[in-house]
C-alpha cells in the first residue's frame, strides 16, 4: 500500500494503478451516483479534500455516447442487466436496473425529474416526526438539484408516434396526460435510448452535472475501487479499506486505504446495507437492510395497423397522475427495438413475426407506489441478496395498472395488445382487459421490472426507528453519513433520481456547516 493516486487525472482507473494507495482526505465518499456525486462536489466545493471510491469502471462521456444499447448493457449496467429481486410467496420476479460505473445509476436512467409529492413530505413530517425533511425544508435543495440538472418540460415535438397514440387513447377514456421533466436542457433529439446512454450528450448524468465540478476543486475519483470495510477508531467512522479490481490474474490483491475525518457511504440502496454491517456497529435488530421499496412497474406493447416508429422521438415524454389514489402511475416509454424485441411473447417464426411488427408497435408503462416489503442480506458473492414480498394490495394495483393500459392501447385502435401476463393470449377486446384483471392467475407470472429501491438504511427522529439522523449521520456510528436512496423514509411513489439528489445536497451543505466540529471529534 505504497503506492498514490496523485497523478495528473482527476478521475483514475484503479485497475491502471500498478500498486495499492494509502492515502488522507477530510471527507471520503464510496460511490460516485446521485447522492455520492452531489456531496462530492459540494464538499469540494466548500474547500475540503474530498476522496471518491467508484466500484465500477470509468468511461468517458464521449466514448459511451457511441456504444449501442446491448453495449451499454454489458458494460455499465449491475450484473449485464440481469440484476433480480427475488419474489416471494405471491410476488412476481422483479428485474432491477442499476448502474456500474463513475456517475452510477444516473448513468443509465431516462433522466425523468420529479420532486418527493407534497403529500409524501406532509405524511414525514406529520406521521414520522421528520421536520427538518418538509417540503418546504427542502425545496432550496430542489432548486439547487434542478439548475445543475438543467431540468425542463419535454416538449410536445419530442413526443414519439407511439406516445402520441397511446395519449389519444387516454384522452378518449378521459385519462389526461402531462408532460415529463428530465434533466436534458435543450439539447434533446429525441433518440428513444436515454436508458442505455444518450447518443447527444444532451442527458446531464451526475458524471456530467457534478463530478467535474468535484474534480476542479480537487476532489479526487478512483474508479474500480471495491470497499470492503469501514474503518472505525474510538467509536467513530474513521476511513475505509479495499481493493482494487481489474489487474494481472493471480496477481497478489492491490489493497487501499483512506483515512478521514468523516466517511459517507453512497452505494446506494441495495449495497449500503452490506458497506454498513462492515462497521461492527449494526446489530440484527437495527432494522438496517428491512423494509425496501422497489416501485414495481409493467408495460404493454400494441400493435396498429400503421407505422409508428416509436424509436424516433424521446424515450419518456408523458405521465399521468390521473390514479394517484390507486397508488398508480402512468408514464410513456419506448425502449431500445432490440429490448422490446426479447419481450415480445412467442418463440420461432411467432416471435420473428411479432419482432417484425415493432415498427406499428407502441409501448406505455406504469409504476405502482407500494408498500415496501424488501430486505437485502450478504449474497454468496460481492452482490446481495434481495427478496421481496409484493402487499396484497400492490399486487391488485398491478393487475390493475395492466387493465388501465389495455384498455388506452384498444380505445386508441390497436389491433392487439401484448400484455405483462407471462403466457397470456394478447388481448384484442376491452372485456378481455377486465377478464385477465378478474382471473386467478399466480403472480409469478407477470413480467415486472423496478428501478428506484429505497428505504434500506432509513432516515429517523429516533435511533429506535431508523439508521441515521436527518443530517444523514448514523445514530450508532458517529463519522459516518449516508447520502442515497436507502435513507429515504417511506416510498415516493415517482422517479427518485431527484429526491436523492435533493436529500444528498441537504447533506453536503450540513456537512460543509458542521466540519470544524466533525474535524476535532475525530480521531483519525
Amino acid at each position: 500500500m505504497s503506492g498514490g493516486i496523485a497523478s495528473g487525472e482527476p478521475i483514475v482507473s484503479g485497475r491502471d494503478l500498478p500498486a495499492g494507495f494509502d492515502e488522507p482526505c477530510d471527507v471520503v465518499v464510496v460511490g460516485s451516483g446521485a447522492g455520492g456525486a452531489v456531496v462530492a462536489a459540494l464538499l469540494a466545493e466548500a474547500g475540503r479534500r474530498v476522496i471518491v471510491l467508484e466500484e465500477g469502471p470509468y468511461v468517458r462521456p464521449d466514448d459511451y455516447q457511441r456504444w449501442k444499447p446491448s453495449e451499454s448493457v454489458r458494460r455499465l449496467f449491475r450484473e449485464a442487466g440481469l440484476f433480480t429481486a427475488f419474489g416471494v410467496g405471491q410476488t412476481p420476479m422483479i428485474s432491477l436496473t442499476l448502474g456500474r460505473a463513475v456517475g452510477g445509476s444516473s448513468v443509465v436512467t431516462g433522466g425523468v425529474c420529479f420532486r418527493i409529492p407534497g403529500s409524501v413530505h406532509a405524511r414525514w413530517t406529520r406521521d414520522l416526526g421528520l421536520d427538518e425533511l418538509s417540503e418546504r425544508a427542502l425545496e432550496a435543495a430542489y432548486d439547487s438539484v434542478e439548475h445543475r440538472l438543467e431540468v425542463r418540460e419535454v416538449p410536445e415535438a419530442l413526443r414519439s408516434a407511439s406516445t402520441a397514440r397511446l395519449v389519444e387513447g387516454a384522452s378518449r377514456l378521459g385519462i389526461p396526460m402531462r408532460p415529463l421533466r428530465r434533466n436534458t436542457g435543450d439539447a434533446c433529439e429525441g433518440n428513444g435510448r436515454c436508458n442505455f446512454t444518450c447518443p447527444a450528450g444532451a442527458k446531464r448524468s451526475v458524471d456530467v452535472a457534478y463530478l467535474p465540478s468535484a474534480t476542479a476543486h480537487g476532489a479526487r475519483v478512483v474508479a474500480d475501487a471495491l470497499v470492503e470495510r469501514i474503518s472505525v477508531k474510538r467509536g467513530r467512522a474513521v476511513g475505509v479499506e479495499g481493493r482494487l479490481l481489474g489487474g494481472e490474474p493471480g496477481a497478489p490483491p492491490r489493497r487501499f486505504r483512506v483515512r478521514a475525518r468523516a466517511v459517507v457511504a453512497a452505494c446506494g440502496t441495495l449495497h449500503t446495507p452490506l458497506l454498513l454491517r462492515t462497521a461492527g456497529a449494526f446489530g440484527a435488530s437495527s432494522g438496517l437492510g428491512d423494509g425496501v421499496t422497489l416501485h414495481p412497474a409493467v408495460r404493454v406493447v400494441a400493435r396498429f395497423d400503421d407505422a409508428l416508429n416509436g424509436w424516433d422521438g424521446a424515450l419518456q415524454s408523458v405521465y399521468s397522475d390521473h390514479f394517484d389514489a390507486e397508488g398508480i402511475k402512468l408514464v410513456g416509454v419506448y425502449s431500445a427495438v432490440n429490448v422490446l424485441a426479447a419481450g415480445l411473447p412467442g418463440v420461432g417464426p411467432a416471435l420473428r413475426r411479432r419482432a417484425a411488427a415493432l415498427s406499428r408497435c407502441a409501448v406505455f408503462g406504469a409504476m405502482i407506489h407500494d408498500e415496501g416489503g424488501g430486505r437485502v442480506r450478504p449474497g454468496p458473492g460481492r452482490e446481495p441478496l434481495v427478496s421481496y414480498a409484493m402487499a396484497p394490495r400492490d399486487l391488485a394495483r398491478l393487475r390493475r395498472s395492466i387493465t388501465i393500459l389495455s384498455e388506452m392501447a384498444l380505445a386508441a385502435g390497436a389491433r392487439e395488445v401484448y400484455t405483462a401476463l407471462l403466457g397470456a393470449p394478447p388481448v384484442t377486446s376491452m372485456d378481455a382487459a377486465r377478464a385477465a384483471e378478474r382471473a386467478s392467475i399466480d403472480a409469478r407470472r407477470i413480467e415486472c421490472m423496478a428501478f428506484h429501491p429505497l428505504g434500506s438504511a432509513r432516515v429517523a427522529n429516533d435511533p429506535r426507528r431508523g439508521i441515521v439522523d436527518q443530517s444523514g449521520e448514523c445514530f450508532a456510528l458517529p463519522g459516518l453519513f449516508v447520502a442515497d436512496g436507502s435513507i429515504l423514509p417511506t416510498s415516493i411513489g415517482v422517479n427518485s433520481q431527484v429526491p436523492i439528489m435533493a436529500m444528498a445536497t441537504r447533506i453536503a451543505w450540513r456537512m460543509a456547516e458542521r466540519f470544524p466540529r466533525l474535524a476535532a471529534a475525530s480521531p483519525a
